[in-house]
């Protein structure tokens, strides 16, 4: 067996961090529900397990979605994880050609140049050492740009990198050592033995230039030793630091792929996302409260760091806009809105609110039979062009409708929900079920995507719910409405609750493709901004949320298009003051177009002054 007291540091690390890492994983997967254990097991056979393992591969070793947002990033990512996996690989597979030995020590394959000096001299020797030595090559090229973006971030495209804590710098710093460390321990093997490939030989050579023999091989011994420290050191602190995430995001993968839900609580599945974030900082730049509003503290790298250590996180989160954009751009699908819910949940799950103010309501068999019922919902009340609009259009269809909430709305319980006043919510739910329930149709029409997104996943209606860029498209496809072609450029904004919450993107392009020219701009559909009006951010100041209004409408503007339309209340609202009289919900464009279709093209423009009230 081969053996030397300088791997004791490498050995020992690897058994502390692997102990460490089943001892969690267990516990962990104990708190997983049993019902979504039975369905990993009925799945595990199936091509879902084929997916699991392709999104591994493409995820955790060749970082796909970090090269699409970051190419040097995901270059940067990809050749560590790659580089490092395949330098094991060959090298276990280098040591059994060497020892001609099936089962080897754990240390063989990295400290094999050590124990058989003699690479040439084996089977496909020359090949292992110019592998080798080429897979070095790469990971130093990874650490060096890792150095580099460390401290000069902005030459990878990223204004901010993540804040580390200590337990991150010292596997940092650790990590950072390991194959300059190889690197010199191997050259000094080819400065003794002569046995380098082609770029530990000529180091090696440059080495026996001005040491001697005996130096060498003193030298060589330390050098062992350093590169068996820093390999333990990083094993001992894997597992209370951000690279925790190489081996956890594999099991994340392996269990939304095998149909785990996300959690209700911060266990189990949950313990998994907080633990596959590697804080790589691409959330930071992407979200709006850092590059638009300068609060750089709070977004998901922060808040995960904030819950996994037990630190306060109440700030980081409240102070969020839920407009999911960070998991649009997270490289592993971690669903952080999903994680701040909960924890608003726990902080406020004693908190209640009485609404028996409110009626109750009964269906009467005489209740009036109509084509829809029309919920404008909080928002489009204080945005009351919108609900106007929906009449008109309504009345061009030809469609009887029941404007149920025209006197005044109780709320959706959406925005009590994402305050983690669940209890309040379900009894406003409550009260809103019973009054939809009294009317008599198969059709819910709202104009808010925070109301539709709600009814849709919250609310076990007895009829079909539907957004109104919906209702308007079916209309102009089956002819209700008659809507004529203008001279004028539109550029749209999707709204988050509808985009990214409900996966809508095309009704309201359909539509106005039809009545003007559509821009494309690059933030749009799962890229688009938020407004900066979300209800679901309780702490961030009103000139914060203007500064997000102002960058989202600078940006919507950029090809200065004649209009910019939305589908939500919320964002006409909070971006009409920043748009120059431009801002239009798409409710109201079909409204002008179905009124003034005989009118010059500069109506569209003129009545902007109207509807921006």
């Amino acid at each position: 067996m081969n053996f030397d007291p300088f791997v004791l540091p490498f050995f020992l690390g690897l058994l502390f961090m692997g102990a460490i890492l089943i001892w969690k994983y267990i516990v962990w997967m104990e708190t997983i529900p049993v019902s979504d254990r039975r369905i990993m097991l009925r799945n595990i056979f199936t091509v879902r397990s084929f997916r699991a393992f392709k999104e591994a591969v493409m995820e955790g070793l060749l970082h796909r979605r970090i090269f699409k947002i970051n190419r040097m990033l995901g270059y940067m990512h990809a050749s560590l994880a790659t580089g490092w996996f395949l330098l094991i690989v060959i090298g276990t597979i280098e040591s059994k050609y060497g020892h001609k030995d099936v089962f080897n020590m754990p240390w063989d394959p990295i400290f094999f140049n050590y124990f058989e000096p003699n690479k040439h001299g084996i089977e496909y020797g020359k090949f292992f050492v110019f592998t080798m030595d080429f897979l070095l090559m790469i990971l130093l090229i990874s650490v060096f740009l890792a150095v580099v973006k460390r401290f000069y971030s902005r030459l990878f495209g990223m204004k901010k990198t993540t804040k580390l804590m200590l337990p991150d710098r010292f596997a940092l710093y650790s990590l950072w050592l390991i194959f300059p460390a190889r690197l010199l321990a191997e050259s000094l093997n080819a400065a003794h033995y002569g046995n380098g490939g082609f770029m530990t030989q000529p180091i090696g050579n440059l080495i026996s230039s001005f040491l001697s023999l005996n130096e060498i091989i003193d030298l060589e011994y330390s050098m062992w030793w350093f590169y068996s420290i820093v390999l333990g050191a990083f094993f001992v602190s894997l597992p209370f630091s951000r690279y925790m995430h190489i081996l956890t995001e594999i099991f994340l993968i392996t269990f939304r792929n095998l149909g785990v839900e996300p959690a209700k609580n911060l266990k189990g599945y949950t313990r998994f996302e907080i633990n596959s974030c590697s804080r790589c900082g691409i959330c930071i730049d992407k979200c709006q409260l850092s590059s638009a509003a300068g609060i750089n503290n709070v977004q998901p790298a922060y808040y995960i760091q904030s819950i996994r250590y037990n630190l306060p996180f109440d700030d980081r989160a409240y102070n969020c806009l839920l407009c999911g954009r960070c998991n649009t751009y997270c490289p592993v699908k971690i669903d952080v809105t999903n994680m701040r819910s909960i924890t608003r949940k726990l902080a406020n799950e004693t908190v209640g609110f009485h609404y028996d103010y409110l009626p109750d309501y009964v269906k009467h068999d005489k209740t009036e039979v109509t084509n829809v019922l029309y919920f404008a919902g909080c928002m489009s009340h204080l945005t009351p062009s919108i609900p106007k609009a929906m009449e008109i259009i309504f009345d061009n269809a030809g469609i009887t409708y029941d404007f149920i909430d025209r006197d005044g709305s109780i709320c959706c319980g959406r925005p009590l929900m994402q305050s983690g006043l669940t209890n309040a919510a379900a009894e406003l739910k409550n009260k809103l079920t019973k009054l939809i329930e009294s009317k008599d149709s198969m059709i819910l029409v709202t104009s808010c995507p925070i109301c539709y997104k709600t009814f849709v996943d919250d609310y076990k209606l007895k009829m079909h719910v539907v957004h109104h860029t919906e209702l308007i498209k079916i209309l102009i496809e089956n002819k209700r409405l008659n809507i004529s072609g203008q001279n004028i450029s539109i550029t749209y904004h999707d709204p988050c609750e509808l985009g990214r919450g409900c996966g809508e993107y095309e009704n309201a392009r359909l539509v106005l493709s039809k009545i003007g020219k559509l821009i494309p701009i690059e933030q749009e559909k799962e890229k688009a901004l938020c407004c900066g009006g979300s209800m679901s951010n309780l702490k961030v100041q009103g000139a914060k949320r203007e500064l997000i209004a102002a960058d989202a409408v600078n940006q919507l503007n950029a090809n200065n298009p004649d209009l910019i339309v939305t589908a939500c209340p919320l964002c006409k609202k909070t971006m009409a003051k920043h748009a120059d009289g431009k801002m239009m919900d798409i409710a109201e464009v079909v409204a002008d177009a179905l009124t003034s279709k005989d009118k010059e093209n500069n109506y569209y423009i003129e009545s902007l002054n109207f509807h921006n009230k």
